[in-house]
């Protein structure tokens, strides 16, 4: 048996298993500059290829079916650091008995992929309702400060996800903002969704000489909404506890109510 290292990608972790069947078993898998030598097992550096890893795409879809593939991805998004040697026992069930992949929660592969996909499930929606869209000016940072107020502003979001989930809220943000461009970038990942007119797709980092500084409106906006939120709260039943279990604290740096700035 070995390890395997590989890119990080989608693609290199089916790559990846594409070498556990045609190559050598897999002792382990993990990305390239996490991993941890181990005197048990030697380890070899795996090149993503398309060919191979479509391969082993086109075999999920086919032998097993739509679902796990779709189950393998969300997995993939997950942020365990165990979540590539998850998938691979999946597969491997999967593959001997595709039924029990999809309907067999008893068993660990199965159990494993369902709370990975869960986790991400529900961060996607915690950031459906925690998203905070700012105005930003959409003029080049050397082309001045000078803010008219006019199509050059564009929404600006920052959010720190413990799972890979910018994709997965694409669509409903692109939908809710078709007229106006906007970004919704991951800190953590230094990664950004851009959309405009219902389009939208996945950049890594920001886009070359964007300055995000909010207009004075949107100062003024924001000053405004966090006044009228200290105003309407009542002292007396101020819960940090409660507040904490509907909005978690870790989201409460990127809430306009909650973050002074």
């Amino acid at each position: 048996m070995i390890d395997y290292l590989y890119d990080g990608t989608f693609e290199g972790v089916l790559t990846c298993v594409y070498h556990h069947y045609y190559t050598e078993e897999a002792a382990g898998i993990s990305v390239k500059g996490e991993y941890q030598p181990s005197l048990l097992h030697d380890c070899m550096y795996v090149e993503t290829d398309g060919a191979k890893a479509s391969r082993v795409y086109e075999a999920i879809e086919k032998k097993i079916n739509s679902y796990a593939l779709k189950t393998v991805y969300r997995a993939y998004l997950s942020n365990d650091p165990h979540k590539e040697m998850k998938i691979l026992r999946y597969l491997v069930l999967g593959f001997r008995n595709p039924y029990a992949a999809g309907h067999n929660r008893s068993d660990p592969a199965v159990f494993d992929m369902e709370t990975l996909v869960k986790k991400v499930g529900f961060e996607k929606e915690r950031m459906l309702e925690f998203v905070r869209f700012e105005a930003i000016k959409g003029d080049r940072a050397d082309e001045g400060d000078d803010n008219d107020g006019g199509a050059g502003e564009m929404l600006y979001a920052e959010v720190e996800p413990d799972n890979d989930v910018l994709e997965l809220i694409g669509d409903h943000f692109s939908d809710r903002f078709k007229n106006n461009p906007f970004i919704i970038r991951d800190l953590g990942r230094n990664k950004a969704l851009i959309a405009y007119e219902g389009h939208w797709y996945i950049s890594e980092g920001l886009p070359e000489n964007l300055n995000p500084v909010r207009t004075e409106d949107e100062i003024s906006y924001q000053r405004l909404w966090q006044t009228y939120f200290d105003h309407i709260a009542i002292k007396e039943r101020v819960n940090p506890r409660c507040q904490r279990n509907f909005m978690p604290a870790r989201y409460w740096k990127h809430l306009t109510e909650m973050n002074r700035k």
